[in-house]
């Protein structure tokens, strides 16, 4: 997409924040990978991805805008946010990959209970079935939750290495088909992460 003309000095300013001609601050653009001038992969340098992040915060702090025009003002502001959700969504992977999901058009959405991944229907059928009688006063059940979460936990765990090697290989090749298979690894994830949490905050 062409760059608009610089709003300051009419020059084009290549895509920047900044315009290369009169260094003014242009309208920010809310991609994330775009605004902190990184190429669109899956698997990024944590260091390198915070280092972006001290860099432009430092750059684009509203104080540093104070004295200057209304314009300034309010980009710095637009900027600051895109910057802060980017970095948020951005370091952790799990969001970063959803983030490139929704961008190229792939569906992802809440994972709902008749979704729930064929080889683990008895072990959820047995979860329930325990938590329901956790809620109804039976502590009995709790080693069987303890054991539960601790399996869930690290099936979760297994999950996020898959998810490594399909992120590296989409990176390397470009290949859709690892980001379908993405995608439905990252529903399975959801599910599963939605179970801990239900057992966590019965555990409480």
């Amino acid at each position: 997409m062409q760059p608009e003309n610089c709003w300051h000095c009419g020059h084009s300013p290549e895509a920047s924040l900044f315009c290369r001609f009169c260094n003014t601050l242009q309208r920010p653009v809310p991609d994330y990978y775009r605004f902190l001038g990184l190429e669109r992969k899956l698997h990024l340098d944590p260091d390198d991805l915070q280092q972006r992040f001290y860099r432009m915060s430092r750059l684009l702090h509203p104080d540093r805008y104070h004295r200057r025009t209304p314009t300034e003002r309010q980009y710095s502001l637009e900027a600051t946010a895109i910057l802060n959700d980017a970095y948020r969504v951005l370091r952790d992977p799990v969001a970063r990959a959803e983030y490139v999901l929704k961008e190229l058009g792939f569906q992802i959405g809440e994972q709902r209970s008749k979704d729930v991944p064929p080889e683990l229907l008895e072990e959820v059928f047995d979860l329930n079935m325990a938590l329901e009688e956790l809620r109804e006063g039976d502590a009995s059940v709790r080693p069987q939750l303890e054991e539960a979460r601790k399996k869930f936990l690290n099936l979760q765990g297994e999950i996020d290495g898959r998810l490594e090697e399909l992120y590296r290989r989409h990176d390397a090749t470009g290949d859709r088909a690892a980001l379908t298979e993405i995608r439905t690894i990252l529903n399975r994830r959801r599910y599963v992460q939605n179970l801990v949490r239900e057992v966590e905050k019965e555990l409480v």
